[in-house]
C-alpha cells in the first residue's frame, strides 16, 4: 500500500522560507515521478514542480522557478521542497504526488497525500 506523507507547512511571513517534506513508503521502482502540487481556495490544483526519481532530473512552473527547490532522498524515501522568497500568492494547500510515465501530465499521478497547509502574509 502506497502512503504519502507531507509536514513541514506553516505560517511564515513573505521573503520567508519552508522545506516541505513527504515520506513515502510502498512505491513500485516503476513509479518514476514524484511531484509537488499546490491549490489555493477556489483554484485549480497547479503543478509546482516534479523530479524524475531515476535521473533526479526536475522541472518547475514559472511562478515558482529561481525560488523552489525539489530534491530526493533515495535512502530516507523522502521528497523535499525548499521555498524560499515565499509570497503571499504561495498560500496553498501543498500535495505531494507519485506516479510513473510522463511527468508532465497530472494524469501521470496515481498516489496523494493528504497535504501541508502554507501561509505567507504580507
Amino acid at each position: 500500500q502506497v502512503q504519502l506523507v507531507e509536514s513541514g507547512g506553516g505560517s511564515v511571513q513573505a521573503g520567508g522560507s519552508l522545506r516541505l517534506s513527504c515520506a513515502a513508503s510502498g512505491l513500485s521502482n516503476s513509479n518514476n515521478c514524484m511531484g509537488w502540487f499546490r491549490q489555493a481556495p477556489g483554484k485549480e490544483r497547479e503543478r509546482v514542480g516534479y523530479i524524475y526519481t531515476g535521473g533526479g532530473y526536475t522541472i518547475y512552473s514559472d511562478s515558482v522557478k529561481g525560488r523552489f527547490t525539489i530534491s530526493q532522498d533515495n535512502a530516507k524515501n523522502t521528497l523535499y521542497l525548499q521555498m524560499n522568497s515565499l509570497k503571499p500568492e504561495d498560500t496553498a494547500m501543498y500535495y505531494c504526488a507519485a506516479g510513473r510515465g510522463n511527468c508532465v501530465f497530472k494524469s501521470a499521478y496515481q498516489y496523494w497525500g493528504q497535504g501541508t497547509q502554507v501561509t505567507v502574509s504580507s
